[in-house]
């Protein structure tokens, strides 16, 4: 419990992954250590009148086997099943199972983007309406169409939902949140977990966030307001801080944590990966000098690093948010020298985007991961397709899997809209 201003230590002791890159752990962080990327072409759906042909699917996913209420499954989204099949392997991963925590001591937090439907879910009520007038459609939608629509349609678009059925499969009647912070989402989640926990409000929180953006829908719309790797190749399709980079790929995923008092964990002996030391958040505001020094960026990682009482030149690596466009780029890395100095070349930076490219909430957590089992193996991957340094970046980007110098790491994420998000781990 908290006493005055005396923050309880948090933990993390369990981690599920589900992704373009591997299904479990193990899979995930051998495929990343091999270079081993998930991007691949296109091939859920015919991709020629799409604006990109590339994309990082998860293959071989069969939600039967990590969803127990399976009754369920006709109302949850990809992301969805995305999001509760990985809270399944994280409680795995922790040894926890249903009972083992109050359930009223046990709480969820979740990120969550914006959820597609499929053409197909609406296409008997838009082939009733196929040629009439405005007047028409409108006169006719409710007595004939809407009947063509399954009546749940709409609980597989609402963000809420992942945190739900999270909730109901773990029987966790603890708090209960949905952020959606776009790419942030995922450390906000961990942010206010850490923060539930502090209040005395709950022992053990399940921590994530999900995306799924392979969808002809998802892909259109995200072509009109971002920039969207015209490549075929998958080596040059997702390139962070490279001079050729030319936009970001799509992608799906989910990732979930088991965040954990800490001595709660240590009473039931749980295997601890990392301790949170620290998020902050921040957001650039108002004025294009603070949007192109990515300012918001730069308080976030300051917050975290204060709260963490821990300096730059401690930090192992920074897991950047890599979003390979030229523009997100070039903001990161004034980030980090504005906030970092001349400390910032000595940092290693790996950015994970490079293998699965980027999927809105749920590629923030999947990243997160990726430091976690960082920490845990004592090794940095390499950033896959870094060829050609940006001389407007001048960062220390691995191009080769290191050893880590520091059991500390960072790990940051940043929205199109200047919002952004920084955590501190400590290996235990």
């Amino acid at each position: 419990m908290v006493a005055g201003n005396q923050r309880s230590r948090v933990v993390i002791t369990g981690v599920g992954v589900v992704s373009p890159v591997g299904i479990g752990q193990s899979a995930f962080w051998s495929n990343m250590t091999a270079g081993r990327s998930g991007i691949t072409p296109l091939s859920a759906f015919p991709s020629q009148n799409l604006p990109c042909k590339l994309a990082a699917e998860i293959r071989d996913f069969d939600p039967l086997q990590y969803i127990h209420e399976r009754k369920f499954l006709k109302v949850m989204s990809r992301d969805i099943q995305l999001g509760v099949s990985a809270a399944t392997l994280a409680m795995q991963d922790a040894g926890l199972v249903n009972g083992d925590v109050n359930p009223d001591r046990l709480g969820v937090e979740f990120g969550a983007g914006h959820i597609s439907f499929t053409p197909d879910e609406l296409a008997d009520a838009a082939r009733l309406m196929e040629g009439l007038t405005e007047s028409e459609i409108s006169n006719r939608w409710g007595p004939t169409a809407i009947g063509k629509i399954a009546p749940l349609w709409l609980l597989k678009q609402c963000p809420n939902m992942p945190a739900c059925h999270v909730a109901i499969e773990h029987g966790a009647r603890g708090p209960n949140n949905t952020i959606t912070s776009a790419d942030a989402s995922a450390l906000l989640a961990l942010q206010e977990s850490m923060r539930c926990i502090n209040r005395g409000h709950a022992d053990v929180m399940i921590v994530g966030a999900c995306s799924s953006n392979i969808n002809p829908v998802d892909i259109a719309r995200i072509s009109l307001v971002d920039t969207l790797s015209p490549q075929n190749d998958p080596e040059q399709g997702c390139r962070p801080f490279d001079r050729d980079r030319d936009g970001s790929i799509v992608g799906e995923g989910s990732a979930v944590f088991i965040v954990e008092r800490y001595s709660h964990a240590v009473a039931r002996g749980a295997e601890i990966y990392c301790e949170v030391l620290g998020v902050g958040a921040g957001c650039d505001g108002r004025g294009d000098e603070n949007v192109a020094g990515g300012r918001g960026l730069s308080s976030a990682m300051g917050a975290a690093l204060r709260q963490a009482n821990v300096s730059p030149r401690e930090l192992g690596h920074i897991n950047a948010h890599g979003k390979s466009t030229r523009n997100d780029d070039w903001v990161e890395a004034r980030a980090y020298h504005h906030s970092f100095g001349d400390d910032t070349h000595r940092i290693p930076v790996v950015a994970l985007k490079s293998y699965f490219g980027n999927f809105d909430a749920g590629s923030g957590a999947v990243e997160l991961a990726g430091s976690i089992l960082s920490l845990k193996h004592g090794e940095l991957p390499a950033t896959l397709n870094y060829k050609h340094p940006d001389p407007l970046c001048r960062l220390n980007v691995s191009r080769d899997p290191q050893r880590l110098r520091s059991s500390i790491a960072m790990t940051v994420n940043r929205t199109s809209m200047g919002q952004s998000a920084a955590a501190i781990l400590r290996a235990i």
